[in-house]
């Protein structure tokens, strides 16, 4: 399953057992990405989307490996119950650009809620992810739901409940 990259033995002198280091690279083939189901409600959006950019990139796994997609499935159901700390649900605004002109459209976070709550976390994950391919393919593995059912029960996700 792990591809071992480098495996010697070092010599630490008299009298010493020799040890020996390996290291090991994942490769798409090899990876085993699991599913994970969080729950969001009542979460703060940007501890909340540390947690789901973590999951995704695979560091949580001992055998992470930083140019490939080795990590696992995030499934986010209740997106429309998040919150935010203090003032944001006033004060943050979301930005669009259409490269036209007059192609600007700036949305406060409440009317974002009402209209795409998945939306929210997405764009707070997607700032926490490589700029890339790689980053895109990670980002696909991300599901999210504003209401508390999703389709993925035959995946059995396992839950995850975030301690913030």
């Amino acid at each position: 399953m792990i591809v071992s990259l480098v495996w010697k033995t070092v010599d630490r002198g008299e009298g010493m057992p020799a040890i020996s280091t390996n290291t090991t690279l994942l490769n798409p083939q090899t990876a085993q990405p699991e599913w994970i189901h969080i729950d969001a409600t009542d979460l703060v959006v940007g501890r909340l989307a540390v947690v789901i950019s973590t999951l995704l990139r695979g560091k949580h796994k001992p055998t992470f490996t930083p140019h490939t997609d080795s990590g696992d499935f995030v499934i986010i159901t209740n997106a429309e119950k998040v919150r935010f700390t203090g003032r944001k649900w006033e004060q943050k605004s979301y930005q669009t650009y259409s490269r036209y002109a007059g192609g600007q459209k700036i949305i406060p976070a409440t009317e974002m809620r009402d209209r795409k709550p998945e939306e929210i976390i997405y764009q707070a994950v997607k700032r926490m992810v490589p700029r890339g391919r790689l980053g895109r393919a990670q980002l696909a593995k991300l599901k999210i739901y504003a209401g508390a059912s999703h389709p993925h029960t035959a995946q059995e996700p396992t839950e995850l409940k975030p301690k913030f």
